[in-house]
């Protein structure tokens, strides 16, 4: 799974930020690799050198073989919360969407055939 971190010019510490930001999503999405062809990470500080608020926002875009790509956005008053939040949000996105292609019809549910 090929990661790209994409930062833009207001952003500090790029380089030590791009190997948090890909620890963070191999530990969430790893296991959905066999499907994820890249991982596209946008880091931005929407106010520059102001102080503020939510700030600080992540994009993570993953392209999926054979699919459209999936995207989640994530805004907070640090980097870490912003990526961390965009990639659990992705992380769920991909449950649904993929947990879908796996599901086979007739498979186990949670209700019985006793009545």
């Amino acid at each position: 799974m090929q990661i790209q971190v994409n930062t833009d010019a207001n952003v500090e510490g790029a380089e030590d930020l791009s190997g948090r930001v890909s620890a963070e999503i191999h530990a969430r999405l790893d296991r959905f690799s066999q499907h994820i062809t890249r991982i596209e990470v946008h880091l931005s500080d929407e106010d520059g050198n102001k102080s503020g608020g939510s700030d600080k926002r992540c994009l993570i875009e993953a392209r999926l073989e054979g699919r459209q790509p999936e995207v989640a956005s994530e805004r907070a008053a640090t980097f870490d919360g912003a990526y961390s939040g965009a990639a659990k949000k992705l992380q769920h996105v991909l449950e649904t969407t993929l947990g879908r292609l796996n599901h086979e019809k007739g498979a186990d549910t949670i209700r019985t055939g006793d009545r």
